[in-house]
């Protein structure tokens, strides 16, 4: 019987297990000493709510699927039809294929291949590595085509500490936020300073509603907390945002919280805001580590 996820690749090193899928390159679970760190799903089940997912060749959403690039104008498949969105890239249905994989490491590539909306040819990779430190990630893209690429990547890990949203404290190193509209689509990043959503300082996330942007980056951790127990994000090359989300609209609600580093905000493709031109054999990465305790 063929699983959804695809296979399964198991890393493990001291405290810490990852499980990699090769159905989207996902990660499916992330535990340290044997507690979760990641809202996973179990064996057997088709990913849900795009949990642990590689975002490319755009993270978040593009506005009615439409946007102008290198003089035409290119209609994507409509994959939120409710909002009337093109959502989280074109990466996560496929199966990758293994190129390497060891008792610590993972690595997995797609042939992204031109189609109707994104008529560019990109060589994807997903990189995972377990040390003491936690689990590196390692996103990269290169053009294999002839012509000029719009491009963006993201990751979708859902962060838990067994606790509701509400009992936990953020810290993010983000002076700027984005309001957003009924569709999830942002308005032009504004300071976060007397607003709700200044998370500079560690404080609790209460009953605050989050599904946002956050640029204008200070530092490389965000952290999510509950007494001794801590999730830290740590950017690397690329990672210009992060999108933070409370999961309210899930079920069960507020039982996670999303910190997904992104090179870019949602819409990038049609708003310009931060996007990857990819030239022709350019490659462009995106690496994170998530830290657990």
């Amino acid at each position: 019987m063929r699983e959804p996820a695809g296979h399964t690749l198991v890393l493990d090193h001291g405290p810490y297990r990852a499980e990699v899928v090769t159905v989207g390159a996902g990660l499916r679970t992330f535990t340290y000493g044997g507690r979760d760190l990641v809202a996973g799903y179990r064996p057997g089940e088709i990913c849900p709510d795009y949990r642990g997912w590689v975002l490319q060749p755009w993270p978040n959403r593009v506005g009615h699927g439409r946007y102008d690039f290198g003089g035409s104008t290119h209609q994507l498949p409509l994959t939120e039809p409710e909002n009337g969105n093109a959502l989280h890239g074109l990466a996560g249905w496929v199966d990758w294929r293994v190129a390497h994989h060891d008792d610590t490491s993972a690595t997995l590539r797609h042939e992204l291949v031109p189609q109707a909306g994104y008529p560019f040819a990109l060589d994807l990779e997903a990189a995972y590595r377990l040390d003491g430190h936690g689990l590196h990630v390692a996103i990269a893209a290169t053009n294999a085509g002839s012509a000029p690429a719009p491009y963006g990547a993201g990751h979708h890990p859902y962060f838990t500490l067994d606790r509701p949203a509400d009992d936990l404290e953020l810290v993010l190193p983000a002076t700027t936020w984005c309001a957003m509209d009924e569709r999830g689509l942002p308005s032009p990043a504004q300071p976060v300073e007397g607003s709700a959503y200044d998370f500079r300082e560690s404080r609790p996330i209460g009953d605050l509603v989050v599904d946002h942007p956050f640029g204008g980056l200070t530092g490389d951790t965000a952290t999510l907390r509950h007494g001794d127990r801590a999730i830290s994000v740590t950017l690397g090359e690329g990672c210009a945002w992060l999108h933070v989300f409370t999961c309210d609209t899930h079920d069960p609600a507020r039982r996670a919280v999303a910190i997904e580093p992104m090179s870019c905000p949602p819409d990038a493709f049609r708003t310009g805001t931060d996007l990857v031109v990819l030239e022709p054999g350019a490659t462009h990465r995106l690496a994170f580590t998530i830290t657990g305790s």
